[in-house]
C-alpha cells in the first residue's frame, strides 16, 4: 500500500503498537485518527503528537463501534485505511469460573470489533480510489500460548477471516493486509509482562516497510516463523513454548 496521503483510523491507537503505527503514518504524510478506551491515554497521545485526531470509544460495544464509524465517515470523508489493532490479552484458567461477560469482552474487542468495523466501513472504503484494511493478528494465531487461550483463539480467528476477506475483495480497490507481530515490549496484558519482546519501534519499522512493499502478510520475528511453520514444527514450538518439550 502507499503510505502517504491516506486518512487512517487506528483502533487502540493511544499507546503501544497502535500509537507507533499512527506516528509512522503521520510521518509518512497521512492524516491519522486514533480511538481508545481511556481518555487519559488519548490526551497523552495527542500531547505527544498534536496532529492526531482522537476519539474515546469502547470497542466491546456494538453501538459505540457504529457511532465511531458514523463519526469518522462524516468528519473525515477521505478515510481510506482501517487498522484493526485494539486488543485485550488476559491470563485465563479455562477450568476456573468467571462471568461470561468478562470472557465476552475479550472476544468482542479482539474479534467482533475488527469484523464489525470492516463490514461497517466497506461500503465507504469501496468508493475510495485506493483503500486498505489492516488486521493485526499475532504469532500466537498459529501456535497458542496456553495461559492466554482466549486471546490466541481470537487472533487465529482474525487470521482466518482476513484470508476470506482478502479473497472476497480481490479485484476491488480495497487491499486486505494481515500484520502479525511477535511478542512486543508493551503493556498488553499488564505492565512488565512482555519485557522479553522486541521493541515497539523495531516492530513498527518492520511493519511499515512491509506495508510499503505491498505485502499482503507482514510478519516479524517469531510470528514470521510460526506463520510458515509445518504442523510438526508448530507442535514442537507449542511444547517448547508451554514448557512441555
Amino acid at each position: 500500500m502507499e503510505l502517504p496521503s491516506n486518512t487512517v483510523l487506528v483502533t487502540g491507537g493511544a499507546s503501544g503498537i497502535g500509537l507507533a503505527l499512527a506516528e509512522r503514518f503521520l510521518d509518512a504524510g497521512s492524516r491519522v485518527l486514533v480511538c481508545g478506551r481511556r481518555s487519559s491515554q488519548l490526551a497523552a497521545a495527542r500531547a505527544r503528537r498534536p496532529a492526531l485526531v482522537t476519539r474515546a470509544c469502547d470497542l466491546s460495544r456494538a453501538a459505540e463501534r457504529e457511532a465511531l464509524v458514523e463519526w469518522a465517515v462524516r468528519e473525515h470523508p477521505s478515510l481510506n485505511v482501517l487498522v484493526n489493532n485494539a486488543g485485550i490479552q488476559r491470563r485465563v484458567a479455562l477450568a476456573d469460573p468467571e462471568p461470561w461477560e468478562t470472557t465476552h469482552e475479550e472476544i468482542a474487542v479482539n474479534f467482533e470489533a475488527p469484523v464489525h468495523l470492516a463490514r461497517l466501513l466497506l461500503p465507504h472504503l469501496r468508493r475510495q480510489p485506493r483503500a486498505a484494511i489492516v488486521n493485526v493478528s499475532s504469532g500466537l494465531a498459529f501456535v497458542p500460548l496456553a495461559n492466554v487461550p482466549i486471546y490466541c483463539a481470537t487472533k487465529a480467528a482474525i487470521h482466518s477471516v482476513t484470508l476470506s476477506l482478502r479473497h472476497q475483495l480481490a479485484g476491488t480497490t480495497v487491499e486486505v493486509i494481515e500484520l502479525a507481530p511477535p511478542a512486543v515490549n508493551t503493556d498488553l496484558g499488564g505492565p512488565g509482562l512482555h519485557t522479553f519482546g522486541v521493541s515497539v519501534d523495531e516492530l513498527a519499522d518492520a511493519a511499515m516497510a512491509g506495508l510499503a512493499a505491498g505485502r499482503p502478510e507482514v510478519a516479524h520475528g517469531f510470528a514470521a516463523q510460526s506463520m510458515r511453520a509445518s504442523r510438526d514444527e508448530l507442535d514442537e514450538i507449542f511444547g517448547r513454548m508451554n514448557n512441555r518439550s
